[in-house]
């Protein structure tokens, strides 16, 4: 059995620090374990077959063949299709592969991009395997998801209808890097149907976990041949769209190009005509075939302009898919240039001084830290906020710095197993400039803050994107990142990017103060404290007898006693829309008061609870701003803080998932539940820790216990 998805989550967070999730030690995809499964199919002699993306149709997907053509599907392994299969013929190039049934040329695309890039492509398909030494059908592979590097394995299995590959083929027919290639990517999207689609931008991402930039054409920078020249030339993939036609479908244009399709941008050159310098881009086609018909074309009269040795370098008159056009051309009859890199050094041309990424996931919760866009002033602080301080520049590379000097890249994580089932949110970000008033300011900056200030710097829109980024220029100093989606109340992961050639320091901002500050120090509100409350002598008489009418001959008061005490003389008649306080809270709050480990709570005892539950009653009320008798997330935000518990964002998020469950309210029990295990888990927790007999780790206690 898993463990819990609580202590998943933080299982994973403590592989991400010790090192599980980078290129070096990746993250096993469906917790499948590549050597281990090698050497238990050779041990026993048997080919594998993944159980987790079997052979059959929901492996293929709905929607992508037609009734008749899924019947016909057969999954052969290789060797069933060709005499002598080989992983790899010859070397890898972006002329091996042919494009299928699937809709993908967007990640075909990217295929060819990669094949220029040995490093990166050796990080993405390991070449150490094959169908001879050590085979047993198993293949695996790598790709970078949403903050890791996850490695996928398949089994060998490939669907074909009358013996011949249906999906991605190679043009030499015992080469099957190119469809177990694409075979392991359709088991991350959750099937080849889920590849139906997309952009070349988020397979390049997968391939490299590095820095993605996109360009639009309509509105391209000036120095927009210079930046894919030096891109080009910096180990980056690049790859391109043609606007969409009428239809969805791709058609082909007069002009030759494919309308709605992806492309590969495999080589930029500057070359001699007529006396005059041209600046060309090379393009790939993933079909393979279908090129470009107008200047400097494969059979265009512009080459017999350029000298013999140009020619023979550029010129290729083969119908492969791949052609020269000029960069005015390209920027006229494509829509927009992905850039994909490790580093984006080519930015300013200068690789002394290179650019340093920081990474940080976050969520949007509905309720307590989805506050939407800044259209909405009342909730829109309730947002993650990151605190960045910008150093300035060395001498060195401040002499060669770009016109930019910070690139802030938001990415929205999925929701779902399946690609095709995300839905994406509009999304985006604002930049506020922190001035020396609000410099002092410890945790979330309030309202009045973004009332009374102006973004310094924002995303141009908010777009339904995966991800959306843009290039800054900043001075030194201290700012404030809020990423939001475009309406509140939208719950949603995200990974929070930022670069920059200066030195920064980045946090987030929910909670500014010491974990035992934060987490293990709360305070009942002034002048009233749970601890140091005395009753006087009527009130003591009151609870006593209180106490009496319902303990038993011990003058103890078990679960069930406390439960029709609360509920008779706390709950009824005072408050609207709750059940009362079910039997297993009851037990609940006795383990936490029974100090004398009875399983029953003594005099003593009960009047300290009561102490409590009567002060939180009352801080429940004054922050039920409405007047519904429940409490809102929102609402559940300032209840907490009334109570002196400052808490971060995602320990908020986690009360709002484990007490308000569906409906989103939070009743006056539950409330009570909660903040009364905080704060008797505060006080434990800090014996505990002080006395050393356990480690604190983060939030890590409080997460299992709040969520238990």
């Amino acid at each position: 059995m898993p463990p819990p998805g609580v202590c998943m989550s933080i299982m994973r967070e403590r592989h991400k620090k010790e090192g599980v999730g980078s290129l070096a030690n990746p993250e096993k995809h469906s917790n499948q374990d590549f050597q281990q499964l090698t050497q238990y199919c050779l041990a026993r002699g048997v080919r594998y077959i993944d159980e987790m993306f079997p052979p059959d149709h929901n492996s293929i997907g709905d929607g992508l063949l037609s009734p008749d053509n899924m019947g016909r599907v057969v999954w052969l392994r290789p060797a069933k299709m060709v005499q002598y299969p080989d992983f790899v013929v010859d070397g890898l190039s972006r002329f091996d592969f042919g494009q299928g049934m699937v809709g993908d040329c967007w990640f075909l695309a990217s295929i060819g991009a990669l094949t220029f890039q040995k490093h990166i492509l050796e990080q993405v398909v390991p070449l150490n395997q094959s169908f001879k030494e050590d085979y047993c059908g198993i293949f695996h592979f790598r790709f970078w998801r949403f903050g890791r590097w996850v490695d996928v394995v398949i089994d060998d299995k490939l669907p074909t209808v009358d013996g011949r590959l249906i999906f991605v083929h190679s043009k030499t027919p015992n080469e099957f890097w190119p469809a177990l290639l694409e075979k392991a990517y359709a088991k991350v999207c959750g099937s080849y149907a889920d590849m139906n689609s997309g952009t070349p931008a988020e397979a390049m991402m997968d391939f490299t976990g590095g820095v993605h930039i996109t360009f639009k054409l309509t509105d391209a920078p000036p120095n927009l041949w210079d930046l894919l020249f030096r891109a080009a030339k910096s180990k980056s993939l690049i790859g391109c769209g043609t606007p969409q036609g009428e239809t969805s479908a791709n058609t082909v244009a007069p002009n030759g190009l494919v309308r709605g399709h992806a492309y590969t941008v495999t080589g930029v050159k500057q070359i001699m005509s007529q006396g005059m310098l041209v600046n060309l881009i090379r393009l790939f086609n993933p079909w393979g075939q279908g090129e470009w018909k107008g200047d400097w074309s494969d059979k265009s009269s512009m080459w017999q302009t350029v000298s013999p040795d140009d020619r023979k370098m550029c010129l290729s008159v083969e119908e492969d898919g791949e052609f020269w056009m000029t960069m005015k051309h390209f920027c006229e009859h494509f829509v927009d240039v992905d850039i994909c890199c490790l580093c984006p050094d080519f930015l300013d041309g200068n690789s002394t001084c290179h650019w340093t990424p920081s990474f940080h996931d976050g969520r949007w919760v509905a309720g307590t830290t989805a506050g939407g866009c800044l259209n909405f002033p009342n909730s829109f602080w309730i947002n993650p906020q990151y605190r960045v301080k910008i150093g300035g520049l060395s001498g060195v590379c401040s002499e060669t710095q770009g016109d930019n000097n910070m690139l802030v890249s938001l990415m929205q994580k999925p929701d779902k197993r399946n690609r095709r089932l995300v839905k994406s949110l509009h999304i985006g970000f604002s930049i506020f400039e922190v001035s020396d008033h609000f410099k002092g300011q410890s945790g979330k900056f309030p309202a009045s803050f973004f009332n009374n200030n102006v973004p310094v710097a924002q995303s141009k829109n908010y777009l339904n994107a995966r991800e959306v980024m843009e290039f800054f220029r900043l001075k030194p100093g201290e700012y404030l990142i809020v990423p939001s989606t475009f309406k509140p109340n939208e719950t949603a992961s995200f990974i929070l990017s930022i670069l920059s050639k200066a030195e920064t320091h980045i946090h987030e901002n929910s909670n500014d103060q010491d974990m035992e500050d934060i987490l293990f120090s709360p305070k009942t509100p002034k002048p009233t404290s749970t601890d140091k409350f005395e009753y006087n002598g009527g009130d003591v008489d009151d609870k006593r007898t209180l106490f009496q009418k319902y303990s038993d001959e011990f003058e103890e008061v078990n679960a069930e006693q406390l439960q029709s005490c609360l509920n008779e003389n706390l709950i009824q008649g005072n408050v609207k829309k709750t059940q009362g306080f079910s039997l297993e809270s009851c037990r609940s709050m006795l383990a936490l008061m029974d100090t004398s480990i009875t399983g029953k709570l003594n005099v003593a005892e009960f009047l300290r609870l009561w102490r409590k539950v009567t002060v939180y009653k009352d801080i429940f009320f004054r922050t039920d701003e409405d007047r519904s008798g429940m409490l809102s997330l929102s609402e559940l935000r300032n209840a907490i803080m009334a109570s002196g518990i400052r808490v971060g964002d995602d320990m908020l998020n986690l009360m709002a998932l484990r007490y308000g469950g569906c409906s989103g309210i939070i009743s006056l029990e539950s409330f009570i539940s909660l903040v009364l295990r905080m704060d008797c888990m505060a006080k434990i927790f800090r014996q505990l820790n002080e006395g050393g007999a356990i480690s604190l780790r983060d939030n890590e206690w409080m997460y299992i216990t709040m969520y238990a």
